[in-house]
C-alpha cells in the first residue's frame, strides 16, 4: 500500500532539488496499467510527447497547463482525460499529479503510431 500524500510530499521535495525541477515514481504497475506520481516545480515543463492508448491526470496539488490539440488549465482536485494526441504539461506552480496510463492494448500501440500492416 502507498500513502499518496506522503509520497507526494517526498517527490515534490526531490523535484525542488533536481536540476530539471521534476521527479516521478511509479506507484502501481499491473499488466498494462501504470499509475505514477509526478512532481513539477513552477515553470517546469514535460515537453510534448506521444499519448499512450489511454491516460488521465489527477492533480493533487498546484496547477498545470496541458497543451496539445487544445490548451487546458487543470487545478488541484481536478481530473483531466488526456487526449490521443501529442501533448505537453507545464507546471504553473509547484504541482503533483497522479498519471494513470494504459501502456498497451492488444494490437494497438500509442494512438499516434501508424497501424501495423
Amino acid at each position: 500500500m502507498t500513502n499518496v500524500t506522503d509520497t507526494a510530499d517526498r517527490i515534490l521535495a526531490r523535484a525542488a532539488d533536481a536540476p530539471h525541477g521534476r521527479h516521478a515514481e511509479i506507484i502501481v504497475r499491473e499488466g498494462p496499467l501504470r499509475q505514477s506520481l509526478l512532481a513539477l516545480t513552477a515553470g517546469t515543463e514535460l515537453e510534448e510527447h506521444n499519448s499512450p492508448p489511454a491516460a488521465s491526470l489527477y492533480l493533487l496539488r498546484g496547477a498545470v497547463q496541458v497543451t496539445g490539440e487544445t490548451t487546458v488549465d487543470v487545478a488541484a482536485g481536478e481530473l483531466h482525460t488526456l487526449t490521443h494526441h501529442r501533448h505537453a504539461v507545464k507546471a504553473l506552480e509547484d504541482s503533483v499529479f497522479l498519471l494513470t496510463t494504459v501502456t498497451s492494448i492488444e494490437g494497438q500501440g500509442s494512438h499516434t503510431e501508424a497501424p501495423s500492416a
